[in-house]
């Protein structure tokens, strides 16, 4: 008798794995690899893990995988012009798959995320600008509309209609310095 086949899948299974990799990343264990950082004099070094930097980022994966086996186990990959906060920002998310980051970052990890050519980052900056956009364009719209709206309001509750206007001329007497005489020479 031939059993059907199941598939078995866990959905805690990934998460579990980015979790466990970031915390032996940040304990540095089986971490083979340091990436020095240094923008402007600012300088910092990162221990990680080889197959992490490559299966998340194209860069990453081409400078390991063209590397020299003379080098040992342990790699040494100097970036520059790449500021320290944006690439602890960048391991952050390549471990656990979000970061936290201001608003006016978001460009800077756009261009850090095509720069080491990490897709999944490159997308999720896209996707956030573009909700940003989003968000402003209908405050803007929001903003032109009740403008409009105030200006509209504002000039009906002055304004006299033309027909009124004609039918009942405002009475100038009492601010006439000359008084009932100068209405009268007006008439004539």
């Amino acid at each position: 008798m031939e059993s059907n086949p199941v598939l078995l899948e866990s959905k805690s299974s990934p998460i579990n794995l980015l979790n466990e990799m970031q915390q032996l990343r940040l304990l540095g264990h089986l971490c083979d690899v340091t990436v020095s950082v240094e923008y402007q004099g600012v300088r910092a070094e990162f221990p990680a893990h080889k197959a992490v930097l490559a299966a998340t980022s194209k860069f990453f994966k081409e400078v390991f995988l063209n590397e020299k086996p003379v080098d040992g186990p342990h790699s040494n990959v100097f970036l520059n012009e790449v500021q320290v906060a944006d690439f602890a920002s960048f391991l952050e998310f390549v471990y656990t798959a979000r970061v936290e980051v201001e608003e006016d970052r978001v460009q800077r990890m756009l261009e850090i995320a095509e720069k080491l050519k990490c897709l999944d980052l490159s997308e999720t900056c896209f996707q956030l600008k573009k909700q940003m956009l989003e968000s402003v364009l209908l405050e803007l719209q929001n903003f032109s509309e009740s403008q409009n709206s105030e200006e509209e309001g504002a000039a009906r509750p002055g304004a006299v209609p033309a027909a009124k206007a004609e039918r009942d001329p405002p009475d100038c007497s009492a601010a006439s310095p000359e008084g009932p005489a100068a209405k009268s020479k007006e008439k004539a």
